[in-house]
This record gives C-alpha cells, sequence and structure tokens, in this order.
C-alpha cells in the first residue's frame, strides 16, 4: 500500500520510478494550457484545502458528495462569496477533468451558486481629477493608464516598452483576459510621463545587462524562437520593479514588473486624501472610464472592443448607471406641501 506525502500523492517504493507529485501535475497541466499564474495558484490552493478537508484521501477515491461536502462547508461555515465558491468548483473539476482525466455525468450536476447583479461604483469626473491629483508621483501614471485607456490593473502593470505606440498614439495589450489582445488609446495627458516611464525602463534594462542579469519573463515559447527577445528592450517592461526578485515559477532571479499590492495601497492612500467616500479599487477607474465614454456619446459596441469584453451584455451593465430611472428624478417628498405651525425642521 503506497503512502501519502504531504503533496497528497502516492509515493511509491524506492525500486519503482516515482511519479510527478499531485500537486506538481496540476501546475504542469495549467502552464501547458497557457494560464496565469494567479490562476495557478488559487487552483493549487483549492485542490490542497478539497484534500485536506477530506482527510488527505486522494481525490480518485471521492466524487460529487465530497466535492459538494467540501463546498457546502465554504458556504455555510467559510460565508465565501459566489465567487470564491465558484473558482474553488472551477479548480477541483479542473483537478478531476485535465490532471486525473476523469468526466463524468455527475460533474455537471453539481450545484453552483447564484450570482446577483450588482452595480459598480463609478467615480465622477471630479473624483477622478481630485484622486489623480493625489495619488503619489510614482503612481500617477498607472492610475491615469486605468481611468484613461480602461485597463485593468494587471494589463497595465505587464506592458512591455514595445506596447507603447507613440506615432499612432494607441497601446497595445497583448494577452489580455481571456487571451484577446487589443488596441486602446494613449490618452494625450499621460503622453509625456509615458515617454518619462520609457527613459525609466531603459535606464534599468541598460543596468541589468551591464550586470548579466538574465532577462524578463516572456511569454510561451517565445524565448527558444527568439533567442535575445528575454533581453531585448523592446520585451523589457514598462513598469519593471526596482529590485531583482525569484521568478516562481522558473526560480530565475530576475527583474519583475511592479506588483499590485504596492498600487492598490497608493490608490487606497490617494482616495483618503481626496476625501472620496466611496469603496474604491483599481477596477473602478475602469468601470469610469467605461460609464464616462458612454455619457460622452461613444457608442456601446465601440466601448466593447476598448474593454475588451466578449459579449456587450457585459457592457451594459453601464448604461443600466447612466439610464437608471432614479437619476435627476424628483423625489415624492420634495412634493409635500408646507405644513403651517410645524415645528419640526430638518437638522
Amino acid at each position: 500500500m503506497y503512502r501519502y506525502n504531504r503533496d497528497f500523492t502516492h509515493s511509491p517504493p524506492s525500486h519503482m520510478q516515482t511519479p510527478p507529485r499531485l500537486l506538481d501535475q496540476v501546475r504542469e497541466r495549467i502552464r501547458y494550457k497557457h494560464y496565469s499564474l494567479r490562476t495557478e495558484k488559487a487552483y493549487v490552493f483549492w485542490i490542497r484545502r478539497f484534500i485536506q478537508f477530506h482527510g488527505l484521501r486522494h481525490p480518485k477515491d471521492m466524487g460529487a458528495a465530497e466535492i459538494e461536502r467540501f463546498l457546502s462547508q465554504l458556504a455555510t461555515v467559510g460565508k465565501v462569496s459566489p465567487s470564491t465558491h465558484k473558482q474553488a468548483l472551477a479548480a477541483i473539476l479542473f483537478l478531476y477533468r485535465e490532471v486525473l482525466g476523469v468526466n463524468l455525468s455527475w460533474m455537471g450536476e453539481i450545484g453552483r451558486p447564484r450570482t446577483s447583479p450588482h452595480v459598480p461604483v463609478v467615480l465622477s469626473r471630479e473624483e477622478v481629477a481630485g484622486l489623480l491629483a493625489r495619488v503619489a508621483p510614482e503612481y500617477w501614471l498607472i492610475c491615469s493608464l486605468l481611468y484613461g485607456a480602461g485597463l485593468r490593473l494587471q494589463e497595465c502593470l505587464t506592458l512591455r516598452v514595445k506596447d507603447i505606440d507613440f506615432q499612432r498614439r494607441v497601446i497595445y495589450i497583448r494577452h489580455g483576459k481571456g487571451g484577446k489582445d487589443r488596441i486602446v488609446m494613449l490618452p494625450a495627458p499621460a503622453q509625456a510621463a509615458l515617454r518619462t516611464q520609457v527613459d525609466h525602463s531603459r535606464s534599468l534594462w541598460a543596468q541589468d545587462r551591464a550586470a548579466a542579469i538574465p532577462g524578463v519573463e516572456v511569454p510561451h515559447a517565445l524565448a527558444r524562437k527568439l533567442n535575445r527577445a528575454a533581453e531585448s528592450l523592446s520585451w523589457h517592461w514598462l513598469f519593471p520593479a526596482s529590485g531583482l526578485s525569484v521568478d516562481p515559477r522558473s526560480r530565475v532571479r530576475r527583474r519583475h514588473h511592479q506588483y499590485p499590492q504596492t498600487v492598490a495601497r497608493a490608490l487606497s492612500q490617494a482616495v483618503y486624501r481626496a476625501g472620496i467616500a466611496k469603496r474604491v479599487s483599481a477596477h473602478t477607474l475602469r468601470h469610469s472610464f467605461a460609464t464616462h465614454l458612454l455619457d460622452s456619446g461613444v457608442d456601446i459596441r465601440r466601448v466593447q472592443e476598448l474593454l475588451g469584453h466578449a459579449d456587450v451584455s457585459t457592457t451594459m451593465i453601464y448604461t443600466h448607471i447612466l439610464s437608471s430611472s432614479a437619476a435627476g428624478l424628483r423625489s415624492p417628498m420634495e412634493l409635500l406641501p408646507p405644513v403651517a405651525g410645524n415645528a419640526t425642521s430638518a437638522a
């Protein structure tokens, strides 16, 4: 009888060839399908939690009942959101279908939580201006692109020097959400800062080349097809980190791009300084970009293209904000007649 090692796979006798551990198989399959590092971390996390929850039993010995018991515990005890619930289920189904090669009828019968549509938080133009005026200078350009071009934070941080086309005044988004490419506008007020940022990136690139630091991460098999791509300026990060770090996949010490957490922290501080009493994240600037474009008369199909939405119904949520029947409508309270001798007044 094989025993479990700490990564939840059978450990065969020493005279047999040791197969890859289960979580290593998960990582290998995720990378084969070119999923992002964030997805890899999330899937490995939930698969590990699932196996731990069932006392380190091997997933091949479990099925729909064990999956639903785990998800029920997340919902009732863990009080996770529907989106987190769906992510955990997606990770487990990936394990069975893609790694273990199991695709049984019960997989489609597992209950999925209903998600209620919600209206996104949107800033007014005045609030955006106030926020950008108060964000730390080193993060002004990133926040400006989130609003001025409607970028997702990860899309912005993973821009390369070659993705900025000053002549055409456009920005190329490569491998955005869903692996799609698109082209967005280059905001005129950010053009000078972008040129300065390219110079900064060039300076760090030259510093790394002089120190013989390994080149930056490049997608898929490009490193093999173009031997010098990782070390070229065109593929260097537009927003490189100030220091070097170990690549979590290749374990190579190299320069990474800036981290989302530092941008989120700077944005939170700017929101506080601007006195904005709304829950604002980096994605709020993208929501505001879409809403303000539609408000200025831009066709919804064009906005859909700029945002990179696969379905126009996703973009329609912003039209609901603009066309809400509550906006500009007078409350019946405003039409109440005054009452003579009423001593009660608003504070």
